[in-house]
């Protein structure tokens, strides 16, 4: 199957209650685990790069990587998109070389120049057949190249969802409820802490996403920021040299809550970055006499493909779905 849009994965997804996973893609061992947890779960898939995971691996390499998982997977739809776009031009190079869907984010400007920069890119892919998400609010984090502070990140407004919309001509929103990109996700006096010491997050603004639900019915809405930083991965870290204390993500329960309203999308990143950085600390630290790549990133895609299966089937509940 060739790669796809997300229009027809998105409208399944919101009637039937469940969302589709987008999981960021770096090299060939990620895109490897990702596709085969989603081929064996018969899922549809969404996988994404960001500007910086092309000036790391390079556009060609990453496009050839992600339409080699579509031959290897034909039963399942696979889209390719643009993670964060930050400009037109970003989002025009990816169009041209081969994405189906790009995401312009452009959250951090003003209302009226977030709409005029969205719209620009919207007329650009829609002429191409390419689909575009947009974003209003601005969630706190480090990802790649997104850097928000807490103090800068803000909810979105719920009236503004419709103008935004109506518009741009976006064909998905990504919006602002609580979640916040990268492992770190919230200070220590953003949280509290349960009777073992660990932090516990604030919980999502589930009244803002129903109020853009309400208000954009049947309209398809992303969430970023959504790892839940699984504690395994943080600990195996940690046990083999790592340093990387209260690191802390989105409750599980809260996103499998959110699939099950309007939101047809969920970033995944950060937690296939622990495992694979956990595997490989592991891996060396019980054979520290090994140098074969081979090796030490054959666990490393095995605990992709677990954690992806465990996402698919538990928190997005898009298993058996493509």
């Amino acid at each position: 199957m060739p790669l796809v849009t997300t229009t027809e994965m998105f409208k399944k997804a919101y009637d039937g209650g469940y969302a589709v996973g987008a999981f960021n893609v770096n090299n060939m061992e990620i895109v490897q685990g990702i596709t085969e947890a989603a081929r064996e779960q018969h899922a549809p898939l969404i996988l994404q790069v960001s500007k910086g995971a092309r000036a790391y691996a390079n556009h060609t390499y990453l496009v050839k990587l992600v339409e080699a998982a579509a031959i290897e997977c034909p039963d399942i739809p696979i889209a390719l998109h643009l993670d964060h776009g930050p400009d037109f031009e970003t989002c025009k190079s990816c169009i041209d070389g081969g994405f189906t869907s790009v995401m312009i984010d452009a959250s951090s400007k003003p209302f009226e120049e977030n709409i005029a920069i969205t719209r620009k890119v919207v007329e650009y892919a829609h002429d191409h057949g390419v689909v575009v998400e947009a974003e209003l609010g601005s969630l706190a984090g480090v990802e790649d190249e997104v850097n928000v502070s807490a103090e800068d990140s803000s909810y979105t407004r719920p009236e503004e969802v419709e103008e935004f919309v109506s518009r741009t001509g976006c064909d998905s929103l990504a919006i602002a409820i609580g979640t916040s990109h990268g492992a770190y996700k919230f200070t220590a006096a953003q949280c509290t802490r349960n009777e073992q010491g660990v932090l516990v997050p604030p919980p999502l603004r589930f009244d803002i996403l129903e109020e853009v639900s309400r208000r954009l019915p049947g309209f398809p809405i992303v969430l970023h920021g959504s790892s839940s930083v699984p504690q395994e991965y943080v600990k195996m870290i940690n046990d083999n040299g790592g340093k990387m204390p209260d690191a802390v993500g989105i409750p599980e329960e809260q996103l499998r809550k959110a699939a099950t309203l309007s939101v047809c999308k969920i970033n995944i990143d950060s937690d296939l970055r622990l495992a694979m950085t956990g595997s490989i600390r592991k891996y060396f630290a019980d054979h520290p006499d090994h140098f074969d790549p081979r090796q030490y990133l054959t666990p490393a895609r095995a605990n992709i493909k677990a954690i992806v299966t465990h996402k698919l089937i538990d928190v997005l509940g898009c298993a058996g779905k493509a």
